[in-house]
């Protein structure tokens, strides 16, 4: 074992276009927010504010396209057959392995957090020019749109993603960098100045995606420990909770992919199960049934409406904010995560075809994703109707207490909140696993980095890093009170990925082109 991370030391080294101007960056990041605080404030904000007003038709228009994309793979019979790593490449786990990874990765805190939150949210204050709150619409609406927001069309980022990196990667054997999956677009260009640039930009997004994804943990968590120990958690609480998901993610990301994400992924699939099927059926079940299934024909029947909705004129003459906290909102969380987490889908999918790729990063975490959130949602509406007081809850004591005010009207609520709390923890670290590992491996450059872990001490920096930035964006939040916790989190997303959109728009023409001409022009460079 001393003599493979002595050869893997040997082998690969650092990426010096891609490292130093990251670090310089995420230096000045850190310090800006330590030293000005309502400096760091007032830059995200500006940038979000512009990003979501003059392009929020292109990150919902995007979103149609990934959509499109991995549809066409999966039922494609030309493009489905494609095999990621040639016709002989054989598949490195098993596919319950695989499926397990894929959803706990790319899950984090977001449906254990928002699971009751955003439907509860929707319900009560209804959406600005498309229904009214506390109605049977708003409740339609709401759980629709918790479809659309976390099913199939964000899984569409990264299947749609994957696809392009794996195969230009995998197949054409490129180098093992986002910047490849730019080669049917760009040619050798991919590869040079420009792909510098276009990896430093991807690492830039998804550090600002996991760290705003660590801020979230540590609040939810702090604020499930405090109702169980029954104190207010601070930024003090909240920088604890974060040094600890970050020692465990970092020694969980050390030990590998084969062994750390495959045990904690499987338990954390299986609790996710328990907790569904406890709460359907402790739960109104016949009225959560009724309401999952009539939102999901309401979701068929207006997806398109609501992925390109807006709010143009929803308040009058002017334009309603609800998209820019809501829907791209998750769309810059998604393009945050989307590339980093392509390439590490890609990487676990050898051996696959992208007909089976579309099934296991698209079809089934989206499923699942939906499901969540028609049993939690539906519950938690009914729950709201019949006078729990979850949403009164949520607005004295922030949107991460939301789940455990809803588990109080469940048998076992203290047993639920421990369990949840658990989930959670787990959620967060497999999604810093996945995505530190292949943080590393985008700032090295060596030979067989494509199969390969990157050495221990890369992971563990990028660790420090992340870490030391969501801790920066609550305390800025809490300096300045000009935002809560939450929304500092959301603004930090938007912020960084930003500038990744037009990433992501040429890798979705890139992926069109690829596909359209995969046997023609790229069969012959397979491995």
């Amino acid at each position: 074992k001393t003599k493979k991370k002595e050869r893997s030391m040997k082998k690969f080294s650092i990426r010096k276009n891609v490292f130093i101007p990251l670090c310089a960056i995420y230096l000045f990041v850190i310090i800006l927010g330590v030293v000005t605080p309502d400096g760091f404030a007032a830059v995200e904000n500006v940038i979000s504010g512009f990003a979501a007003e003059w392009f929020g038709w292109a990150y919902q228009l995007v979103t149609i396209a990934l959509v499109i994309i991995s549809v066409w793979a999966l039922f494609s019979k030309k493009a489905g057959s494609i095999r990621i790593g040639g016709e002989n490449a054989k598949p490195t786990m098993s596919k319950w392995s695989w499926f397990v990874i894929c959803l706990c990765s790319s899950i984090a805190t977001g449906i254990v957090f928002w699971g009751i939150a955003e439907p509860i949210t929707h319900y009560v204050n209804g959406i600005p020019g498309l229904c009214e709150g506390g109605t049977r619409l708003s409740a339609l609406y709401a759980i629709s749109t918790c479809y659309m927001h976390w099913g199939l069309p964000l899984y569409a980022y990264y299947c749609a993603i994957g696809i392009v990196i794996g195969v230009c990667v995998y197949n054409v054997g490129l180098p093992y960098n986002v910047s490849s999956s730019l080669y049917p677009l760009l040619g050798n260009r991919a590869n040079g100045k420009i792909g510098d640039v276009v990896d430093l930009l991807c690492v830039f997004g998804i550090a600002g995606g996991v760290s705003a994804c660590l801020g979230v943990a540590a609040m939810q968590l702090g604020s499930g420990i405090g109702i169980l120990a029954d104190f207010k958690p601070t930024a003090v609480h909240w920088a604890i909770i974060t040094a600890v998901i970050v020692v465990v993610f970092i020694a969980g990301s050390y030990s590998g992919i084969g062994r750390g994400m495959r045990w904690l992924s499987d338990k954390n699939t299986k609790i996710y199960f328990l907790l569904l099927i406890y709460v359907l059926f402790v739960s109104q079940t016949k009225e959560v049934l009724a309401m999952s299934t009539e939102s999901l024909g309401f979701f068929a029947q207006n997806w398109i409406v609501q992925d390109t909705y807006l709010g143009v004129m929803a308040e009058g003459n002017a334009t309603s904010m609800w998209p820019t906290w809501w829907t791209i909102n998750y769309w810059s969380f998604a393009i945050a995560y989307t590339p980093l987490m392509g390439m590490f889908f890609a990487k676990i999918a050898q051996g696959r075809t992208l007909k089976e790729f579309s099934l296991y990063t698209f079809v089934l975490p989206g499923a699942f994703g939906m499901i969540w959130f028609g049993i939690f949602g539906s519950a938690a509406i009914y729950m709201e109707t019949n006078g729990a007081g979850i949403y009164d809850t949520m607005s004295a004591l922030g949107v991460e207490a939301t789940v455990f005010a809803f588990f109080e009207n469940l048998p076992l609520s203290k047993v639920l909140d421990i369990a949840f709390l658990f989930t959670a923890f787990l959620s967060v670290v497999t999604l810093c696993d996945s995505m530190t590992t292949t943080i590393a491996s985008i700032t090295l450059k060596g030979e067989g980095l494509a199969d390969e872990e990157p050495p221990g001490w890369s992971k563990i920096f990028w660790g420090i890093v992340m870490a030391l930035l969501a801790f920066v964006n609550i305390f800025v939040a809490g300096i300045t009170g000009n935002t809560s916790g939450i929304n500092a989190t959301k603004l930090l997303a938007i912020t960084c990925a930003f500038p990744l959109l037009f990433v992501i728009i040429a890798m979705v023409i890139s992926c069109f082109k690829l596909l359209s001409n995969y046997h023609e022009k790229y069969e012959p460079k397979e491995k």
